[in-house]
């Protein structure tokens, strides 16, 4: 018999299931379960992609350094401070396999994103859940459950799945208030549809235990080439290039972000019609008995009376052609988590939320 095992730990990990894409028997299916921008990207950044065909023979630099002066620029950030990695996700997963371990703990929140508890368990560290107020990070629930064991602790800002945000003084007390073993990880991956935050910025700045990560694959509409960064202390930045692959992004997916993130009229005209078609979709659905807490993302986590509800209405959406994302695995089996599409998507889901919530009395 075999005794060919892996690290302990990783048969604890549940695959990860993105958003479905398809329904059977529908050719023109609405996907509103990914939380992408349906605009898509700038111009700018597919005209980068179509130029980069020209040296696929080449190997991407290795060091990002266009990327990392361009988000800089773009942020006003230290451009020597800043990493870059296949989707925000690959600096998370790093993040732990530098700093988790056997024999440490890596908090989250209850309905926080699944890649936190993965990353703990994949680095053969202790994953500790702690409660939510509301579906709303608890930073003194955070904080009793802090020990010496206490490596890292993940939060969203605002968070997925819950669309909930905390205000930049809740962030700092909870980065003061940590072990002086641990790192506060705030995932930004959704900031840019908050207008005026840093993400961050300037607390990582501010401290040594602090780093920020965001990504190219909400607004900037760049999901299928899987760009993301992290500002950090620059005791973190040396440890994460030391293990971070050379080659991870390719050349393409480089152009195509330098593109994007000098592209602000973009991002602001994705924000103002996100803002815009979110408040109307949230009203929309509360007229039909569905309520929703304020989002700050590009997505509205509707809530039902049950499980049972819940499902049921995915059913029936998908019924009508609209792909949504059940969330009984974020602990929230009464919630369905809605992207925000275009205009057409958001009345269409709307309306038939209406008809099922119409039917179901």
């Amino acid at each position: 018999m075999t005794q060919i095992t892996p690290q302990p730990g990783i048969l604890q990990i549940a695959p990860y299931q993105g958003g479905a894409s398809h329904v059977a028997g529908v050719s023109d299916a609405v996907k509103l379960s990914s939380n992408e921008n349906p605009f898509g990207p700038p111009e700018a950044a597919c005209e980068a992609v179509r130029r980069s065909a020209h040296g696929l023979h080449r190997y991407p630099p290795t060091d990002h350094g266009a990327l990392r002066a361009a988000i800089a620029e773009a942020h006003g950030l230290d451009p020597a401070r800043i990493v870059c990695g296949v989707g925000s996700d690959e600096i998370l997963h790093l993040l732990c396999q530098a700093y988790a371990g056997p024999g440490t703990e890596v908090i989250h929140t209850e309905h926080g994103f699944a890649i936190y508890r993965i990353g703990a368990l994949a680095a053969g560290a202790t994953p500790v859940e702690v409660p939510e107020a509301s579906r709303t990070t608890d930073v003194d629930a955070i904080l009793a459950a802090c020990t010496e064991a206490t490596r890292l602790v993940f939060i969203a800002n605002p968070n997925n799945p819950t669309g909930t945000m905390i205000a930049p003084e809740e962030v700092r007390r909870l980065a003061d208030g940590l072990p002086g073993t641990a790192l506060l990880v705030l995932d930004g991956a959704y900031i840019e549809y908050v207008e005026g935050d840093d993400g961050g910025a300037a607390l990582v700045e501010a401290r040594d235990n602090v780093v920020m990560t965001r990504t190219f694959s909400k607004i900037y509409g760049l999901g299928g080439l899987r760009v993301g960064w992290g500002y950090a202390p620059a005791h973190v930045i040396d440890v994460l290039n030391r293990i971070r692959g050379p080659f991870n992004l390719s050349a393409p997916a480089l152009a195509a972000a330098e593109a994007a993130v000098r592209d602000a009229a973009w991002v602001t005209r994705c924000r103002d019609e996100n803002t815009r078609l979110r408040a109307w979709l949230a009203e929309a659905l509360a007229g039909h008995g569905v309520p929703s807490d304020p989002s700050h993302g590009n997505f509205i986590l509707a809530r039902f009376a049950d499980r049972a509800e819940a499902e049921a209405c995915d059913e029936y959406l998908k019924s009508q052609g609209l792909i949504v994302r059940r969330v009984g695995g974020y602990n929230l089996p009464d919630c369905l988590r809605i992207t925000v599409g275009d205009e057409a998507a958001c009345r269409r889901v709307a309306h038939a939320v209406g008809q099922f919530r119409g039917g179901a009395r």
